[in-house]
């Protein structure tokens, strides 16, 4: 069942690790609640207590020996839980629910990066999570070699220098460029796929580039009055 605006607003960022989804989220939850507008902010894997341990399982470097469907059906008992515990009720209550990664990152991981395909992610998306699709999906476009850089770096400096502790979560940024690149590539044929849900944004430029860009496209996409002087609101529809 698909979120519709009457019920809040389920808005999603994509891209590869360390393009800055998590600072452009931050950045979007602060100007919407600058206006008085209700954010719940999440992320995949994750945003439950169940789903943050299943997300040490997938982010470990320590189990590097996951079996790539093992690691799919992980990604989506993560999702099942957290669309029933954090982003249905979210909605129901009339919130903008900004989530951190949502099916397309699995799609674009695991039927990409992995070479599964994209029918069993549908697939799952569709048994498991009642096919619920955003309104909005960001999809951060970034160079491969710089995005991973930076997401291993975070996660060294995350972790003390160590790579590997309680908090390691470098097991995908040790995957091949060819990797992401196959990552990137899918994502490019999710967003020519859906159009009019997801929304590409060049984000190479600064943070505040990056944001004004966002704003607009919230603005646009949402029928949010996004201005510096002006209230941000949402219009009815």
């Amino acid at each position: 069942m698909p979120a519709h605006t009457s019920r809040g607003l389920f808005i999603t960022f994509e891209g590869l690790d360390g393009c800055g989804k998590s600072t452009q989220i931050e950045k979007l939850a602060s100007a919407l609640r600058t206006h008085r507008l209700p954010v719940v902010v999440t992320r995949e894997p994750g945003g439950t207590p169940t789903g943050e341990k299943i997300r040490q399982v997938l982010l470990d470097t320590r189990t590097a020996d996951l079996t790539s469907t093992a690691e799919l059906a992980l990604m989506f008992a993560s999702r099942a839980q957290h669309i029933e515990e954090v982003i249905r009720p979210g909605l129901a209550e009339g919130k903008i629910v900004l989530c951190d990664r949502f099916t397309d990152s699995t799609e674009a991981y695991q039927g990409g990066g992995r070479k599964l395909g994209s029918e069993p992610v549908l697939a799952l998306h569709r048994i498991l999570c009642g096919n619920l699709q955003p309104d909005l999906t960001i999809l951060m476009d970034s160079d491969v070699a710089a995005s991973v850089e930076r997401a291993r770096r975070r996660n060294k400096a995350h972790s003390g220098g160590s790579g590997i502790d309680q908090h390691d979560e470098n097991r995908f940024e040790q995957e091949s460029r060819a990797f992401f690149g196959r990552v990137r590539h899918a994502y490019q044929a999710i967003a020519a796929r859906e159009p009019q849900r997801m929304t590409v944004v060049n984000a190479r430029g600064t943070p505040d580039e990056t944001h004004n860009k966002i704003l607009e496209i919230v603005s646009s996409k949402l029928k949010l009055a996004v201005s510096p002087k002006m209230p941000l609101s949402a219009s009815s529809r």
